[in-house]
């Protein structure tokens, strides 16, 4: 099984390919300093995995992940990295790659994820995998548009649907769809969330 290390850090990549030097099934082809590097090896070794760091400077992991995945590159990514946080996690998933684990991971995790991500099957340390799962199930929040924040802010003062209605010179139904609406758009299901969760994203001031 080939792979290729893309690290910042020169000890790091030392300490990997020593890692995999030692294990049988495993063939290190190569190493790179940073994205833009990662995908020029990728071209000419054409290995089975990338262990791929994220943040680096002179070219970040998720955009060689993202251009990897443009090209069609037959290697599988596994990020492998010290950070688990959303914006990390989410944007090098959705460009592509097979799974992430930190580097904190133990020997035979890596040895075992590698396998795995080569065979095409996602690998997620289980920090990561408590975060995608929470991300999956929080909705991603809409911007509401001028005519929803208008009877948002009607709303907050307790005003009717009858009286928005005649305020902003619209039906009483168009009232409602809006509401239906601003409901789904913040992830409540009555007026009183509808306004606290304003409150709260600072919609209304």
């Amino acid at each position: 099984m080939t792979l290729l290390i893309v690290d910042d850090h020169p000890v790091v990549r030392d300490g990997l390919r020593g890692m995999f030097a030692s294990a049988p099934g495993f063939r290190v082809l190569g190493e790179a300093a940073d994205g833009v590097e990662a995908v020029e090896r990728v071209a000419r070794l054409d290995p089975d995995v990338v262990l791929m760091d994220l943040r680096m400077p002179g070219g970040g992991g998720v955009e060689a992940i993202a251009r990897l995945t443009r090209e069609g590159a037959r290697a599988k990514v596994l990020v492998l990295t010290t950070y688990d946080t959303d914006s990390d996690t989410l944007p090098a998933i959705e460009a592509g790659a097979t799974g992430y684990l930190l580097k904190d991971a133990p020997r035979d995790e890596l040895f075992t994820a590698v396998r795995a991500a080569a065979q095409g099957r996602t690998v997620l340390s289980p920090a990561v995998a408590t975060r995608l799962v929470s991300a999956v199930r929080t909705p991603v929040s809409e911007p509401l548009s001028a005519r929803e924040r208008e009877v948002l802010a009607l709303v907050a003062k307790g005003t009717s649907n009858r009286e928005i209605a005649r305020e902003l010179f619209i039906s009483e139904a168009t009232v409602k769809t809006h509401l239906t609406h601003l409901y789904t758009k913040l992830g409540v299901s009555d007026r009183a969330a509808a306004v606290a969760v304003a409150y709260e994203r600072k919609i209304l001031g």
